[in-house]
């Protein structure tokens, strides 16, 4: 897995770094397999700036070795850059599989509930050998890029913005609906299997998945003798 990970591209006045980030998975769709766009939570403090909330978007790319890294950087570079906004910090980082580490991880972990700073992401980049680089602005965004890499490779934070190269919305899908769509499963918060029938998304927004290990859930409850999707943040 190769993975694409970008904060902080954004400002008051303009669309969200997981906006842009869907749109950079559908040009890469041409030429790459994507797995999915996730998005991912980070430490809500005083001391950080952000623009609505702290949270960065990583692109999930399967099949495709290290040496497709410097590549997909450059191709996303040149999509954020056409795209600056005047009061962002963009940061870039690309990363293979095989460059990712614990400490990787840990930084992603850390990234959740304790404020960091620019030397530490930069660091451990140079340490690992990970391409990251600021892209303007104050260049605080490479904190967040760096983490959403060693959460998403965690397999086990964030949500789904993305599965494959399609979005999952509507107010109402079937079960097999969702199967089709990549939905590995989908499970009550009780914890029992939904094989068949609807499930409603009373919002009609983007499906609320989850990466829990290499399978995508859905998580539904019951309310009123219908299921409806979980908003899991």
């Amino acid at each position: 897995m190769i993975y694409v990970s970008m904060d902080d591209t954004d400002n008051l006045e303009s669309r969200g770094t997981g906006s842009l980030a869907r749109t950079i998975a559908g040009e890469l769709s041409k030429d790459y397999q994507i797995y999915g766009v996730t998005r991912h939570q980070l430490y809500d403090h005083p001391d950080i700036p952000y623009t609505s909330h702290n949270t960065c978007a990583v692109i999930q790319i399967e099949n495709k070795g290290v040496e497709f890294v410097d590549e997909i950087f450059e191709r996303v570079k040149r999509e954020i850059l056409d795209d600056f906004m005047e009061g962002s910090d963009p940061g870039l980082v690309v990363a293979h599989d095989n460059q990712i580490t614990p400490a990787m991880v840990a930084f992603g972990i850390d990234a959740k509930c304790i404020v960091l700073n620019q030397q530490r992401a930069r660091k451990l980049a140079d340490n690992l050998d990970i391409r990251l680089e600021g892209l303007g602005g104050t260049e605080d965004g490479v904190i967040g890029a760096m983490a959403g890499v060693g959460l998403a490779s965690s397999r086990y934070d964030g949500r789904f913005l993305r599965i494959g190269t399609e979005d999952v919305k509507g107010y109402t899908k079937t079960a097999e609906e969702l199967f089709e769509a990549g939905v590995d499963q989908i499970v009550t918060v009780d914890g029992c299997n939904v094989t068949e029938g609807l499930i409603h998304n009373p919002q009609g927004r983007l499906l609320k998945t989850c990466p829990l290990g290499d399978k995508i859930i859905l998580f539904v409850e019951e309310e009123n003798g219908e299921l409806k999707v979980v908003d899991r943040g």
